[in-house]
């Protein structure tokens, strides 16, 4: 079964079922759809890997929108709550990703592979090496700060 398939089928049981929360979300991805198969320049077609882009878009944005709502402090917590079940919910059809423990394993162990520890002039080469070899399971920002660390510190 295709990831669309799948959301047509959420769609139609959260609106049986009376899911608000989960009919909102399942309604914005497939208009995200619309809107990134219509766009300029698209030529590909609408199948799992454009629902998976779309998906870890919006969660990411998702993330985005929690921590600003969680520096509002008790004025944020409603929305906090709101974009914190849309990942959740959306996160099942996303790959997993390495939590921050495991990346920063996986960095300390590229660090010593290109033998460039303490030379924080080599983090593009890290981050390289790391998103070459291990794209889906990592967390591109993660990396990012996790290296800088590690090289600095």
């Amino acid at each position: 079964m295709t990831i669309a398939d799948q959301f047509s089928a959420e769609l139609k049981d959260a609106m049986r079922s009376g899911d608000k929360p989960r009919l909102d979300t399942v309604r914005m991805i497939i208009s995200e759809i619309l809107v990134a198969k219509t766009a300029p320049g698209f030529t590909g077609q609408v199948d799992d890997d454009l629902y998976l882009a779309v998906i870890a878009a919006q969660v990411k944005k998702d993330q985005k929108s929690i921590e600003e709502y969680r520096a509002l402090g008790e004025r944020g917590e409603p929305m906090v709550a709101k974009y914190e079940a849309e990942v959740a919910y959306l996160s099942q059809w996303l790959p997993t990703r390495l939590d921050e423990e495991a990346t920063a394993e996986l960095v300390a162990a590229t660090i010593a592979e290109l033998g460039v520890e303490g030379d924080p002039k080599a983090a593009g080469r890290v981050i390289g090496q790391i998103m070459k070899n291990h794209r889906d399971e990592v967390d591109g920002g993660l990396v990012n700060k996790v290296v800088r660390q590690a090289l600095e510190g």
